[in-house]
């Protein structure tokens, strides 16, 4: 499904499960995942795997990340402002770019000890 709105893209074999952050392509076009809901039914007497819905939304390019620990982030991590999340940029910001933006507050990167 599309993030933001009811329009389902399609069905997408699942030879893996797509964890949020990830990248999928479906006919043609790349999408990040948001979320991923399981739905379940009642069968013989037991709940049993039904359907994954994925919610996703368009990736637009250029993507800016940078490393962040042992993870990429979207945005600058240096940034005071940056979420240090694959799916949000930052609260001032969260649309981009990172360059040029008013907010920017440069600070000392510490992976281990989050702020």
């Amino acid at each position: 499904m599309l993030s933001g709105s009811n329009h389902r893209l399609g069905y997408l074999p699942s030879d893996r499960l797509a964890q949020p952050g990830s990248y999928i392509d479906f006919e043609g076009q790349t999408y990040t995942v948001l979320e991923r809901r399981h739905r379940y039914r009642f069968r013989a007497g037991r709940y049993q795997l039904a359907q994954v819905v994925l919610q996703v939304q368009p990736l637009q390019f250029p993507v800016e990340r940078s490393q962040w620990g042992n993870q990429w982030v979207l945005g600058d991590a240096t940034c005071r402002f940056n979420a240090h999340s694959e799916l949000v940029r930052c609260a001032v910001n969260p649309a981009g770019p990172c360059e040029g933006c008013h907010a920017y507050e440069a600070v000392a990167l510490n992976p281990v000890c989050p702020r």
